[in-house]
C-alpha cells in the first residue's frame, strides 16, 4: 500500500511536468516564428541561426526601435538571456507566458 501510494505519486508528478514541458516547448516554437517574422518584417531577413531559443525568448522583450540591433550584438557577442535583458532599454511585456 505504501510502495502504491509513492508510485502513484511520481507518477502523477511525471505527468505534470511533461505537461509542462510541453506546453512550454509549443510557447518556445510560437516565440522563435513570431520573433523570426518581426525580424524579418523589419530587416527582410530572417533572425540570425546563431541565436539560441533562450536569446530569442529574451529577445521578445525588446521594442522595435531596439530589437534588430541587439539580435545582430546578441548573435555576434553570444551574449546570454540575462545579458540580453539587461540590454533592453524599452520593454515589451509578455503576458501570455504559460
Amino acid at each position: 500500500s505504501g510502495l502504491a501510494g509513492v508510485s502513484l505519486v511520481a507518477a502523477v508528478g511525471l505527468a505534470l511536468w511533461f505537461a509542462r514541458a510541453f506546453a512550454l516547448r509549443a510557447q518556445d516554437r510560437a516565440i522563435r516564428a513570431e520573433e523570426n517574422l518581426r525580424h524579418f518584417i523589419a530587416t527582410g531577413k530572417p533572425l540570425d541561426s546563431r541565436l539560441r531559443m533562450r536569446q530569442i525568448v529574451a529577445l521578445r522583450f525588446a521594442g522595435d526601435e531596439e530589437f534588430v540591433a541587439l539580435a545582430r550584438k546578441a548573435a555576434e557577442e553570444k551574449m546570454s538571456a540575462r545579458q540580453i535583458k539587461e540590454s533592453i532599454q524599452h520593454w515589451r511585456p509578455d503576458y501570455n507566458r504559460a
